[in-house]
């Protein structure tokens, strides 16, 4: 599919039953492929704007790589200088696990950045006693990480069995819109804490940066009645800009001279440590750490989150298909998905990093610019790799104070949670079972995770506390994500509430996707997500 990106339209209901009253208010028509996308997966922009988009998304990517760093490094014993490596190593895997999805996964556009669906178990494994009894800070760091790095590598044949074995595509096949969109819904909503919670951290750069970004996106195109799309595509880039200048100046000023050191840390622009920290010039290498050590148990555990990962992963790539233009994904092409994230989790385990996934906060750009190329996400794989290796320009970067980035998580993971109120259109919202299903998994959703939270927080332990550490964390993990809840709920009533009636199936939407059931039943399905250079004839299923 060349050029700008289209929508292919099905038919809406007629809504009014030959009442003309009624027919002045019929339904928008429910649409296969979402319209107002400027570039579909497959067309691109002229070359210059899709430098400008992929250093936008690297941009973006940089949230998360930064964070997860910041907040395991300090707990194994680490310094600046191991954090800055770190996160020089996971931007380097981010860019290579990009670039594998976007040729031989889904062929969607999407960034493979790090998960922090990881991170608890990450934390047990850190927190075991075999490690806290080493008095020597960087050896502990070194011994932890490659007891980090076992677990992930056992972790990853979980995602790569399921994925090019086709099991995925055997669970994915249960999903409707109504099941799917739930699972989307809290793909985006479930990470609230890492929006306006951090934007307080330091409110007088975080809110000008969440009005600034809404402005310049949304109100300021129609205030100049501009045809050019340059500040709709390039808010983030403006944005940033102008706040991290404002906190420079703010930082420069002293204005946080004789602040708390938590305040220091949030709003000023020279308290990351990574600008000193990391090398000019460092070429991440394969078990750069040491020889990876293994446990059963705590793989068992990082197995846990890679499940929790894989669900939340699938509502990541139906997001991410809708704002480019795709048609629905076949449940094979998710499968083959899967298996070559298994393969970035194994590449994660072997450099030294945490398991990967479908950056959420990517997912919301391309909702917000409208442009969902497969080149433009290439070239920010490229970025990647580029600061990766020059340490110290990407360290620049990663120096951004964590409330400006905040305050973009607001806005793209709202754009992620309303793809997934986009599949509602294919569902009838007049039924009470349809309301019940949405509504209760939605509710369950929150509210179990949120239980599980409170409770670690409050005893310090999870709910499920038996004499198995590893068998505490497995469950715990799974219970703790929205998004997992969500789906499991969703789809287990959609399942078997009112089995056999094909009127209730109707009800789902199931006939929306049956055609999109396998990958050679529409001709669409070859434009988005056939394997390059002819690779689809000799791997036509997965």
């Amino acid at each position: 599919m060349g050029g700008k990106g289209g929508g292919a339209a099905g038919a809406g209901g007629d809504g009014g039953g030959g009442n003309p009253k009624i027919d002045e208010f019929q339904p928008h028509p429910v649409k296969l492929q979402l319209p107002g996308v400027e570039y579909c997966v497959s067309s691109s922009p002229w070359w210059p704007e899709a430098i400008v988009l992929g250093f936008q998304h690297y941009l973006v990517a940089l949230g998360t790589i930064v964070l997860i760093p910041s907040v395991i490094v300090p707990l194994m014993g680490g310094g600046d200088e191991e954090k800055a490596r770190l996160i020089q190593t996971l931007l380097f895997v981010t860019g290579l696990n990009t670039l594998l999805q976007t040729h031989f996964g889904t062929r969607l556009p999407v960034v493979m950045g790090g998960s922090s669906t990881y991170i608890l178990p990450i934390v047990s494994i850190i927190l075991a006693r075999r490690y806290s009894v080493i008095v020597d800070p960087y050896l502990r760091f070194l011994r932890t990480m490659r007891g980090i790095q076992g677990a992930v590598i056992v972790a990853s044949l979980f995602q790569i069995i399921v994925g090019f074995l086709g099991f995925w595509r055997n669970v994915v096949w249960l999903l409707s819109p109504l099941s799917a969109a739930p699972l989307v819904i809290m793909v985006g909503l479930g990470l609230y804490r890492l929006g306006f919670p951090k934007v307080s951290k330091c409110i007088e750069i975080g809110l000008p940066e969440l009005v600034l970004v809404v402005f310049i996106s949304l109100y300021l195109p129609r205030m100049l009645s501009s045809k050019r799309s340059i500040f709709e595509r390039s808010a983030v880039l403006f944005s940033v800009a102008v706040v991290w200048a404002y906190a420079h100046i703010l930082t420069v000023a002293g204005v946080y001279d004789n602040k708390p050191p938590k305040t220091q840390f949030s709003c000023r622009t020279d308290r990351s440590g990574l600008l000193g920290a990391t090398p000019w010039i460092k070429v991440p290498t394969p078990f750069q750490w040491g020889r990876p050590t293994f446990e059963a148990g705590e793989a068992f555990a990082v197995m846990a989150a890679s499940l929790v990962s894989l669900i939340e992963s699938t509502g990541t790539f139906i997001a991410i298909s809708r704002y480019g233009s795709a048609t629905p994904i076949p449940p094979s092409i998710l499968s083959r998905g899967v298996g070559w994230q298994g393969i970035g989790i194994l590449l994660g385990g072997m450099f030294g990093t945490t398991g990967a996934a479908p950056s959420v906060e990517n997912a919301g750009l391309l909702g917000m610019t409208r442009v969902g190329s497969r080149r433009v996400i290439n070239i920010s794989a490229l970025f990647m790799l580029f600061f990766s290796i020059l340490g110290k320009f990407g360290a620049l970067f990663a120096s951004i104070p964590l409330p400006i980035v905040a305050a973009l998580y607001c806005i793209l993971f709202a754009y992620v949670a309303s793809a997934g109120l986009g599949l509602l259109q294919f569902c009838n919202l007049n039924s009470f079972r349809t309301k019940f299903i949405l509504g209760i998994s939605i509710f369950m959703g929150f509210s179990v995770p949120q239980y599980f939270i409170e409770h670690t927080i409050f005893s310090g332990h999870g709910p499920v506390h038996t004499g198995s550490r590893w068998f505490n964390d497995m469950v715990n993990v799974i219970f703790s994500s929205h998004a997992t809840v969500a789906a499991i709920v969703a789809v287990f009533l959609d399942c078997t509430l009112h089995l056999g009636d094909p009127a209730i199936r109707r009800d789902s939407g199931y006939h929306w996707w049956e055609k999109f059931r396998y990958f050679k039943t529409d001709t669409n399905s070859e434009d988005f997500y056939s394997l390059p250079w002819g690779l689809t004839k000799y791997f036509p299923s997965i």
